[in-house]
């Protein structure tokens, strides 16, 4: 068993206590309050730097990396993708606002999608480089609200019929019946509308799923994809953006990590290919990492207020749960953990770890095998960078946890604590 394999690459066991970037987490815990996200800045520069030389070495023209707002954004992590040259992926205005407060230049700014409302489009044409159009009826009304405007680039984003292996439905986009994206038909009908409307379509974008190790699906929608940029009559300067969510490793049952190099190798050599096999150009090439910029980089601590031991049902009740992380409530997510003051111990005991909220469906962790657990101990929970704060909730009036980012002699608070008064802010009186 190497738990310490899913947390972060700065991750130590010193003195039988667990450490990150030279920092311990139970001073950490004690001085920040709990619970408590904590950010690896040498895991996050690494995955960007990853990825950035593989796309160098195994495509031969331009390309870039795109991070996913949602995974999750705020002003510091804005600020880091641009130390990285990252393109960001928002979705609506509400994280387009958060990237332009990070520093993040029009060029960089990529709107994605489902229903955009008017606002989100508004914002789209203001501050960004690229619109992702969903729909014929999205693309209808970008051309009758803003026929004045001088529009970003215009991609289309197909749906391919196919999805990737993911552990759930919920995170599979790209199928037959998704909700997202146009089919072969409506890709070409958009694309012909764009024509007649002399609107700026230069690109194609799909999405099959997310948290995937698997690569070679990819290969069928990137051959349709190609198939429509050649019927369409792309030329020099056209962009390609062929999926994203790269998994990451959230149990040690699925070690080891999946190697982002065999993502992009599929990737290039298909478009390379599939490109001189139809006489294309090549594109500028968009990867889109997903999650694995920045999961592994997470941590979320939180401290156990109660132990119920029930024969061989173990219950250990922390202060965080599924308002900070509702991925197992909502569709069975698998973690692991370490204590922080003894992660090398020895397992004893099959435990279930779950929050203070009201809902039977606030647990994190089932049926884990760990040293034994008592009242105040301090536990650790790996791959907590992705898709746990930025999906996190006020239920119960709880207020979302503290986030630190963290490097060698170095802890910036980067997201304070909310506060009851936080709660209240956007509250009106009755009369």
């Amino acid at each position: 068993m190497n738990r310490l394999s899913l947390f972060p690459i700065s991750a130590k066991t010193e003195n039988n206590l667990l450490t990150i970037a030279g920092h311990s987490l139970a001073s950490l815990a004690d001085g920040y309050g709990t619970p408590l996200y904590l950010y690896d800045r040498a895991t996050m520069d690494a995955a960007a730097a990853g990825y950035k030389s593989a796309l160098a070495s195994l495509y031969p023209t331009t390309g870039s990396v795109t991070y996913a707002g949602k995974a999750f954004l705020n002003r510091a992590i804005a600020q880091w993708t641009q130390l990285h040259g990252l393109h960001v992926d928002c979705t609506g205005e509400g994280e387009v606002g958060m990237a332009l407060a990070g520093g993040v230049p029009r060029e960089h700014i990529l709107v994605h999608g489902v229903n955009k409302s008017l606002a989100d489009l508004t914002a789209a044409v203001k501050h960004a480089d690229t619109i992702v159009v969903d729909n014929l009826t999205e693309l209808k009304r970008i051309a009758t609200q803003f026929p004045d405007s001088q529009l970003p680039n215009i991609w289309l984003r197909l749906l391919p019929g196919v999805s990737v292996q993911t552990h759930h439905a919920h995170t599979q986009t790209g199928h037959h019946d998704s909700k997202f994206g146009m089919t072969s038909a409506e890709i070409m009908e958009a694309a012909q509308y764009c024509k007649a409307n002399n609107l700026p379509l230069n690109g194609i974008h799909f999405h099959q799923g997310s948290n995937f190790r698997d690569a070679s699906p990819l290969k069928a929608a990137i051959e349709l994809g190609l198939d429509l940029a050649a019927e369409i009559g792309f030329a020099d300067g056209w962009h390609f953006s062929p999926g994203g969510g790269w998994g990451v490793s959230y149990h040690e049952d699925e070690l080891p990590q999946p190697d982002a190099d065999d993502y992009v190798r599929v990737i290039a050599e298909n478009v390379i290919g599939g490109c001189q096999a139809r006489g294309l150009s090549l594109p500028h090439l968009h990867l889109e990492p997903g999650r694995s910029l920045v999961a592994r980089a997470g941590v979320a601590a939180y401290r156990v207020g109660a132990v119920k031991r029930r024969g061989e049902k173990v219950w250990i009740l922390t202060d965080g749960g599924m308002t900070d992380n509702p991925r197992h409530a909502m569709y069975g997510a698998r973690y692991s953990c370490l204590l922080v003051s003894n992660p090398n111990g020895q397992p004893v005991e099959k435990v279930s770890i779950a929050g203070p909220y009201c809902e039977s469906g606030d647990v994190v962790i089932e049926d884990l095998p760990m040293p034994k657990i008592e009242e105040g101990d301090l536990i650790a929970i790996p791959a907590s960078g992705a898709y746990h704060l930025s999906m996190s909730s006020n239920y119960n009036g709880s207020r979302k946890p503290a986030v630190l980012l963290l490097e060698e002699g170095r802890a910036r608070l980067v997201q304070r604590r909310e506060t009851i008064e936080d709660l209240l802010r956007r509250d009106l009186d009755l009369g």
